[in-house]
């Protein structure tokens, strides 16, 4: 659809009139919104070789009749594989003409052709595959035509076409119709692949007579919404309600205080047994088990296991004994002795691998009346252990908190839980749902936000599942102060402290210590995957382990995307509505005065442009950072080089920013628009009045907010906030233009720089380096990071295509700013000097260098310029 829209948008550019192209987009998206929306989230899941063949899936479109088909007819569906399955063969379609002949499409996985037409007991000539990036991640459209006047079965894929001639298919005949597995008569089969279907169609002589959408949530009836001959399902699994309700995938008991770790690029989970390994694959629902070679292990009550992705493999945690076994899974043992213990003082505690320095961390726990906060080190190298002394923010006392961590472990995101800043149980422990960030290389804690929980209070599972992409956090949360408990999935941000409940309930027995829940993500399949522990009397484990296919949905009724002609007419409302605001704004935009230039350094109108085209392409839900029309912002704030702002009427405002109010507008804009969480009050004192008392520091800081709360409204719609407890600065994008901003998007976005877009950079950076007047400790750090952003930015252009020589000198001129030894920037500035047959400035270019590296480094530069020219 993305793609679509690019497309009509890049034609209807050259279409003068602004007006004109609104409307012609907004009808344009109301089309695919009819189109496309529709079972989006809809269709039949068929269950194949992870269960036995009686509960395999069985869709028959004519349980009660056959169809009767006096002329050509049609069938049509939408087909997808499950991805990572063991095996694919199986009919995906078989037609039982007049009882005595069959028509199948099957899936052989053997051959190079996957997809085959059997037709009787004979191999068809229709032999055809699917791209696998589409079969697995997509829906395909198949249509197979029969042509019952000339005698011709046609399969149509996509844009292909397969026809097998010289058939004896009768008019007037009866046809039964089954997907997957069926049980009809001499026709009865087993074998299904595990795959998705929705949208059946049968059409005759070209027109729909019958048609199945399989959008059902609940029940063994598909129904079909034009005559009304429903059809059966055997074993349904209905993809919209596999969005919202978590199914059992599993139930196992095992020997000893069982724990539980997850391999995510294998989708497999691990369940460590006192005398055995359990395994159970998610993709291909199969349980395994392998005994240990040594004998049973003593495994400690409060024990956890993870699962290492960076090194593959499987640990064993007790932070008591500070032990962490190793598996081998190649010769079943356990590479150190398990040692019986006491009950351990870290119930729940909170894990996390990191590739940044090849550790493992734990994280807070409880044990003998006491709540802990500490944080230890385990060097999986070294199997050296150590108690971190972190920094930042309070981490208080607690446990039953979830942490999850970014893809390298180089940050961890710790939330909620229930304990007391004392650490003592005797003293009034409560529920706790702060968000903390603690990364690994400075070791330090940062307070993002607290969950507003007005509700009932809730504590979290072990896990959380982090999206790093959309900036958003999964975890499982239950009422921890009764025993028949219930988990619900949630969702957040990890930027505010905004949350919604997903899916449906799953049943949890909490006994405190005796049980233990932990939440997992399958990239593969895309299922969350919730796992239960129970620790019973006889000491053995009850697990269980279910499964829910993402995305999750918060009610099934959301599901329901544009299925009914009655959310269309509304969708249309709201476009009539939308058309008659534009016309408004149309008419008040021609008779509207020319806004005002803001004198000085303002953006060019390439750059504004940018940013109203390209910051929709790198996350439409970010604000514009441009203003409408491609038109110039009045106001502006600029960063890069000599600070400077320019208020509502064009006028340049910097002078009266005094140190003090500078210094206080710079740490909270650029913490807002960097960390998108802004200050505290106590880090603000800690930067600024950090010489003063708290109550000084208090005073000075009111007096201050004060003051730049009256600048900012010079600016125009810009102010500062404290709505989530942070001081957070919040402005119109519409009408004031901040470069930082624009920045943070260009370095923000993966995808290959193009021309225009590093021109945008250009005209940014090339006003000087960030801030460049201005030193102040703290601001080293975003100095820094920006220098090494537009380097590597700017050199990764520079390489990945060949360009005209005067872009390349202008691009190292900028690089310069930066760094004025950088070693590459030279090598091509030089190089490109002598392409344009400048070498003498090419010599002085080098010369330069090397006086800059003698001074920097003192000592000589080791190359000559005819090394580099060479």
């Amino acid at each position: 659809m993305l793609r679509m829209l690019k497309l009509i948008n890049t034609n209807i550019m050259r279409v003068d009139n602004h007006f004109f192209k609104t409307i012609f987009l907004l009808f344009f998206v109301l089309l695919i919104v009819k189109t496309e929306s529709y079972g989006q989230s809809n269709g039949l899941w068929f269950s194949s070789y992870g269960v036995v063949q009686d509960n395999r899936t069985s869709f028959n479109l004519s349980p009660d009749k056959p169809f009767y088909f006096k002329d050509n007819f049609e069938i049509s569906f939408d087909l997808s594989f499950i991805p990572n399955q063991a095996s694919y063969f199986g009919y995906v379609l078989r037609i039982i003409e007049n009882n005595n002949e069959n028509i199948d499409l099957i899936n052989n996985s053997i051959t190079k052709n996957r997809f085959n037409l059997i037709i009787g007991e004979k191999l068809s000539k229709i032999s055809f595959n699917i791209d696998s990036n589409l079969l697995y991640s997509q829906w395909s459209k198949l249509r197979i035509k029969f042509d019952l006047t000339n005698g011709r079965v046609t399969v149509y894929s996509g844009n292909r076409s397969f026809t097998e001639s010289n058939l004896h298919l009768k008019k007037n005949g009866y046809f039964k119709i089954f997907f997957g597995v069926n049980n009809h008569n001499q026709f009865q089969t087993t074998d299904t692949p595990p795959m998705k279907v929705r949208d059946v169609r049968i059409t005759e002589n070209g027109k729909v007579k019958y048609y199945w959408p399989l959008n059902e949530e609940r029940g063994t009836v598909a129904h079909e919404i034009i005559a009304q001959s429903n059809g059966a399902v055997i074993n349904p699994s209905w993809i919209a309600a596999m969005h919202h309700d978590w199914r059992l995938s599993q139930t196992i008991n095992v020997s000893g205080p069982a724990s539980v770790a997850f391999n995510p690029q294998k989708q497999t989970v691990y369940i460590v047994g006192s005398d055995s390994l359990y395994t159970y694959s998610v993709s291909n629902l199969s349980l395994s088990a392998v005994n240990y070679v040594k004998g049973r292990i003593n495994l400690n009550i409060g024990n956890q296991s993870a699962f290492n992705p960076y090194d593959n493999h499987l640990y064993n945690i007790y932070p008591d004994q500070k032990f962490v076994a190793k598996f081998n899974f190649e010769t079943r043992t356990w590479d150190k002795k398990f040692i019986p213990d006491a009950a351990t003082k870290y119930w729940q505690f909170n894990k996390v691998f990191s590739a940044t320095d090849t550790s493992l961390y734990l994280f807070d726990g409880y044990g003998y009346l006491r709540y802990k906060n500490e944080v230890q080190q385990y060097h999986l190298n070294s199997g050296k252990w150590k108690t971190v002394t972190t920094k930042g923010d309070f981490f208080a006392p607690r446990y039953l908190a979830a942490l999850g961590s970014t893809s390298n472990g180089d940050t961890a995101y710790l939330i909620g839980g229930y304990g007391n800043e004392s650490g003592m149980q005797i003293i009034n422990p409560k529920n706790m749902y702060d968000m903390l960030c603690y990364t690994v290389a400075d070791k330090k804690f940062k307070k993002l936000f607290d969950l507003n929980v007005k509700e009932k209070d809730f504590t979290f599972a072990n896990s959380l599942i982090i999206d790093e992409k959309a900036r958003m956090y999964y975890g499982l949360v239950y009422p921890e102060h009764k025993y028949n408990s219930t988990l619900q999935l949630i969702c957040g941000s990890l930027t505010q402290p905004t949350y919604s409940f997903l899916g449906s309930n799953i049943p949890y027995l909490f006994h405190d210590t005796n049980s233990f829940v932990d939440l997992y993500y399958c990239p593969g399949t895309k299922e969350f995957v919730a796992v239960t522990l129970l620790l019973t009397s006889d000491n053995r484990t009850l697990v269980n382990i279910y499964t829910l296919l993402g995305p999750p949905y918060e009610s099934l009724d959301k599901i329901k995307i544009a299925a009914n002609n009655g959310k269309y007419y509304l969708y249309l409302i709201v476009l009539i509505l939308a058309i008659g605001v534009i016309i408004i704004g149309y008419k008040m935009k021609k008779s509207h005065k020319k806004i005002i230039q803001p004198p000085g350094s303002v953006p060019s109108k390439s750059k504004i442009e940018f940013q109203s085209h390209e910051l929709n392409k790198l996350d439409q839900s970010l604000t514009q950072e441009s203003t409408l029309n491609g038109m110039h912002a009045k106001s502006a704030v600029f960063l890069f080089g000599d600070m400077q702002i320019i208020d509502a009427t064009g006028t340049d405002i910097t002078k009266l920013f005094t140190p003090v109010i500078k210094e206080l507008f710079l740490v909270i804009i650029l913490y807002s628009l960097k960390r998108g969480t802004g200050l505290s009050s106590e880090k603000l004192n800690e930067i600024l009045w950090h010489d003063k008392s708290a109550k000084s520091a208090g005073n000075n800081r009111s007096v201050s907010i004060t003051k730049l709360k009256s600048l900012l409204e010079k600016i125009g719609p810009c102010h500062l906030s404290k709505d989530t407890g942070y001081w957070k600065i919040d402005y119109d994008p519409n009408a004031v233009y901040v470069d930082y901003y624009t920045y943070l998007q260009i370095i923000k976005d993966k995808n290959q720089l193009d021309i225009k877009t590093i021109k945008c950079l250009i005209d940014i950076v090339q006003r000087g380096n960030f801030l460049s007047n201005i030193d102040y400790e703290w601001l080293h750090t975003f100095k820094a990071e920006i220098s090494n952003e537009v380097i590597d930015k700017l050199l990764h252009f520079i390489n990945s295509a060949t360009h005209k020589p005067e872009l390349l000198i202008e691009i190292t001129n900028l690089i310069f700013y930066f760094d004025p030894v950088n070693e590459e920037a030279m090598v091509i500035k030089c190089k490109a000097l002598s392409v344009l047959g400048k070498h003498s400035l090419a010599k002085d270019t080098f010369e330069s260098f090397s006086k800059e590296y003698k001074v920097l480094y003192d000592e000589e530069f080791k190359k000559t310029f005819h090394d580099l020219t060479e």
